[in-house]
């Protein structure tokens, strides 16, 4: 196989150009947008799985220079400030060269894909960018990705890495599933200078509160990083808008009058379209990733919530297992066979640790309720640090160099 053509340049496409172009298979990346993102979403983190992956592919520095800063622990309260537990990263035990290198992260997400595609670029990849598929068809010996601007683009595997809403999944496989509503609505943004008193060196403080849930972490440079969710039935993006920014960020106020005053300190000081919330979704039970010489990689294959904290990290991680595959194994259809068998079990668990985390957030104003609540969180969060409970999630890594599957070794 000689070509691949990925459908998407946000996070999972450019890195799995790079992956393939590393064991020798040319890909192109297409992107609807006119640039990398810039303004788009708001921030996000990479856990210590997906900088190893980037690092295996000589991606990581510049992502950390990216204006990347640590955010290795999480620290869980109570809606008055009480800790309920302080979770750890894993990177603290990892050897001395690593652990100052495989920490988890919080960059913008415009940055982030700049990084990303700046860095396949320099590796030679080709990111062409204004060019919006509208489906692909497939022959015996190649398949053909076609343009809303009537140009096409021949290769001999196409991969959708096109998010949440793929165009590549919905030609591949026109009954596959919509993504699943996890009953949260969240917000998010960015701060650039707040006089509050910081969170711990490295620290993401996370706030259960009586209705709705909020995390923050203030930044070296004196600002601050935070998100909402809350509870609420689903919505539409149109619906969504309706309402109005200022509307939703009087609504946002609301669900957390009474709860810790920092909260209502960091909400005032945001631009209401910050406050303009979008839904969570997640979606693990696809019947399939891949058809013929078409394949999913990332949210497109399976989104997960961002509770998880693991979007792009698994995206990273599947970039790795595709190239592998496709190295290793000729024929394309069962490559990307091989592909999904290694990766949909660890996905699954993830996606329900980040449904199961989705949960939790949702409140209660019952005294009794929050008394529960509290209680048991203190216990899930101290068993979890005791026995290091997220270490299968960020201890995880894919060695690109290994065989794709048993009997079958690395082709030059």
């Amino acid at each position: 196989m000689t070509r691949a053509l990925i459908i998407g340049g946000g996070i999972g496409g450019p890195v799995a150009a790079a992956a393939l172009r590393r064991v020798g298979v040319d890909a192109v990346v297409y992107e609807a947008h006119p640039g990398p993102g810039d303004g788009l979403g708001a921030f996000l983190s990479l856990a210590p799985n997906g900088l190893a992956g980037l690092d295996t592919l000589g991606m990581l520095d510049p992502v950390l220079a990216a204006s990347a800063f640590p955010s290795t622990h999480i620290e869980l309260v109570n809606h008055r400030g009480r800790r309920l537990g302080l979770v750890g990263d894993g990177s603290d035990r990892l050897p001395g060269h690593l652990s100052g290198r495989l920490r988890t992260v919080t960059v913008n997400r415009d940055a982030l894909q700049r990084a990303l595609a700046e860095t396949a670029l320099d590796q030679g990849v080709p990111i062409e960018y204004g060019r919006h598929c509208t489906g692909y068809t497939e022959g015996p010996d190649g398949v053909v990705a076609e343009f809303a601007d009537g140009s096409t683009a021949e290769g001999d595997v196409l991969i959708g890495a096109d998010g949440l809403h793929s165009r590549v999944r919905g030609v591949m496989d026109p009954d596959a599933p919509r993504p699943d509503y996890t009953g949260v609505i969240g917000s998010g943004g960015h701060v650039p200078a707040l006089d509050i008193e910081p969170t711990p060196p490295g620290t993401v403080r996370m706030v259960f509160g009586r209705r709705a849930f909020f995390g923050y972490q203030t930044t070296p440079q004196g600002g601050v990083f935070w998100f909402a969710n809350l509870g609420h039935s689903e919505l539409t993006r149109e619906e969504i808008a309706a309402r109005g920014d200022d509307e939703w960020k009087r609504a946002t106020l609301d669900a957390f009058a009474g709860d810790l005053p920092v909260i209502t300190t960091i909400l005032e000081a945001e631009d209401p379209a910050r406050l303009r919330p979008l839904g969570s979704y997640d979606m693990a039970a696809l019947p399939r990733w891949h058809r013929g010489r078409a394949g999913l990689l990332g949210d497109a294959a399976h989104a997960v919530s961002s509770s998880s904290g693991q979007g792009a990290s698994l995206a990273i991680e599947d970039a790795l297992v595709l190239a592998r595959c496709l190295r290793d194994i000729p024929a394309v259809p069962e490559a990307l066979a091989e592909y999904e068998a290694q990766r949909r079990d660890r996905v699954r668990r993830i996606v329900a640790e980040g449904r199961r985390r989705s949960n939790q957030k949702l409140g209660s104003d019952h005294p009794v309720a929050l008394a529960f609540r509290d209680l048991t969180l203190r216990t899930v969060f101290a068993v979890i640090s005791r026995f290091d409970g997220t270490s299968w999630i960020h201890g995880h890594r894919v060695d690109l160099d290994a065989p794709a599957r048993a009997g079958s070794g690395p082709r030059a």
